[in-house]
């Protein structure tokens, strides 16, 4: 079973009963999102955004315009932390202190490259796309020339990373089992429901396979 070290950088240090150095099972955390959240510093200001992603094994990339401040911000610094957090459920004690969440996150430390190499480029765009719907690349238009070279595309080469799971009921205090208040968890899953077609779609025009296999796999 291959590992991350545990170093100063990736070390969970609150809660390290639930933190995990498996690479098996951070992948399938970042498997089981699209969306990340990026840390980068402008102007001596912290900032933190949301944006899509996809992987490909030890890569992680994204994807913005030319002048996209986090991106150029990346490409400056050759470093950059990404985070990604599953909600799993609300776990509602009976005591306010110890309500919780069930959840599955990573954090991913990496270093950054900017791809020039155009077949590359287009891999890990088919990649992007392909992490939010698998195989719709085959389903859509590609970027044409103009739009090929007005988008910024970042590898990131995963260095090392760590995992904190939380998959666990109700912990309260001794005292307080005894006491009339309800306790219990709230299980949460992103859901798919079905595709709503554009109502301008050219005529004959079927939902795709691929997205008709999704939602079949994330519905209720």
């Amino acid at each position: 079973m291959a590992e991350y070290s545990i170093t100063e950088l990736n070390k969970v240090v609150r809660g390290p009963k639930r933190a995990s150095y498996d690479v098996k099972t951070i992948n399938e955390i970042l498997d089981d999102a699209f969306l990340c959240h990026v840390s980068y510093v402008w102007n001596n200001q912290a900032i933190v955004i949301p944006t899509a992603y996809g992987r490909k094994d030890d890569k992680i990339y994204i994807h913005g315009s030319l002048k996209n401040r986090m991106m150029l911000g990346l490409l400056k610094e050759g470093k950059v932390c990404v985070t990604v957090t599953h909600l799993d459920g609300l776990v509602l004690a009976r005591s306010a202190f110890h309500h919780s969440a069930n959840y599955r996150s990573a954090a991913i430390f990496g270093t950054v490259k900017k791809i020039e190499d155009p077949k590359e480029k287009m891999n890990a765009l088919e990649c992007i796309l392909n992490h939010m719907i698998p195989g719709h690349w085959d389903n859509i238009r590609h970027p044409n020339k103009k739009e090929f070279n007005a988008t910024l595309v970042l590898e990131i080469t995963i260095d090392t990373a760590s995992a904190k799971i939380r998959a666990e009921g109700v912990v309260d205090e001794a005292e307080d089992y005894d006491k009339p208040y309800w306790a219990g968890v709230v299980p949460i899953k992103q859901v798919a429901f079905e595709a709503i077609s554009d109502k301008d779609l050219f005529e004959g025009v079927e939902v795709p396979d691929a997205v008709i296999k999704y939602v079949k796999q994330n519905k209720k």
